[in-house]
């Protein structure tokens, strides 16, 4: 058995709960995930079964979430699940006051990720050093956020956002409700958090593990196939000659009839036999001669 899982993730489960509650549900111990989700966030989380685990790398990597940001409330882990830092009143605050900033938030923008997440600073992860009562210097990076939309506004002592936010790999949400509340003096915290799309793979279309456990059951559950999952990358067919020298590791001689858009070195391909087998991830790599396809991942050896 392998292929991709959409999973719904729950609240309350990390994404590493969430792997080990799959590799129970399927008797297997080759699993993965592709991309974390916080304890307390929900939504769609890809999760790779079998040999497929290999090509987590390739999935896309825009993501999408409908988060609620609360203004007035500073924690340290800047949501709901940290400890209040510091409250305050915010009555004052306008939808038109928000309207204003948010287009900062937009494009490719500088982000300090937040103290309580998994980045490794000199190999130890930030939320055991914070654990530890560390304070350390956090690298500002560079994410993209390509759409933040509006979708409702709750005035009051501790107003209320609700934001679909689309976005690139590594953006923290939980940092943009932070900034937020910081440009707008008065503080705000992440408040609920639901992930709607993750590298192809969409929440309409998510099972949780209420619906696996009973497809599991009736014996009609079954995984996504590769290509599905990656349909963004362009697909070649080999011969069956060609093919077989290709899963042994060889590397061919670039053809014209693979009809390849983009023959940029650094796009990875799907690569599949004549019969339509698919067999793996290849890519195109520059020769003193000529280009050549080689091997990445190969799956059907």
């Amino acid at each position: 058995m392998q292929g991709f899982l959409n999973l719904n993730k729950p609240s309350g489960m990390t994404s590493h709960d969430c792997v080990a509650k799959v590799r129970k549900l399927l008797r297997l111990k080759r699993v993965g995930h592709g991309g974390t989700l916080d304890p307390a966030a929900t939504g769609v989380l890809p999760i790779a079964v079998g040999k497929v685990t290999r090509l987590l790398q390739f999935l896309r990597s825009e993501k999408a979430y409908c988060a609620t940001v609360k203004f007035g409330v500073i924690t340290t882990t800047d949501d709901l699940e940290g400890e209040i830092v510091k409250s305050t009143l915010a009555p004052q605050l306008t939808l038109s006051d928000i309207e204003a900033v948010l287009p900062n938030f937009l494009g490719k923008i500088e982000q300090v990720p937040p103290s309580y997440s998994a980045i490794q600073i000199e190999g130890k992860r930030l939320y055991d050093l914070a654990r530890q009562g560390k304070t350390v210097e956090i690298p500002t990076r560079v994410v993209e956020v390509s759409s933040l939309e509006i979708l409702d506004w709750r005035s009051g002592d501790f107003p209320e956002l609700d934001l679909a936010i689309a976005c690139g790999a590594g953006t923290y949400i939980r940092a943009i409700a932070r900034d937020l509340g910081a440009v707008l003096n008065t503080g705000a915290t992440l408040a609920s958090l639901t992930r709607t799309e993750s590298s192809g793979f969409c929440l309409k279309d998510s099972l949780t593990f209420e619906e696996m456990e009973t497809q599991l059951q009736q014996k009609t559950f079954s995984l996504l196939s590769p290509e599905v999952a990656l349909a963004h990358l362009q697909a070649i067919v080999l011969v069956i000659e060609d093919a077989k020298r290709w899963c042994q590791g060889q590397r061919l001689p670039y053809q014209k009839k693979w009809e390849i858009e983009d023959e940029k070195t650094e796009n990875p391909l799907r690569v599949y036999n004549i019969e339509g087998i698919f067999l793996g991830i290849g890519q195109l790599i520059k020769s003193e001669e000529n280009l050549l396809l080689a091997p990445q991942v190969v799956i059907l050896e």
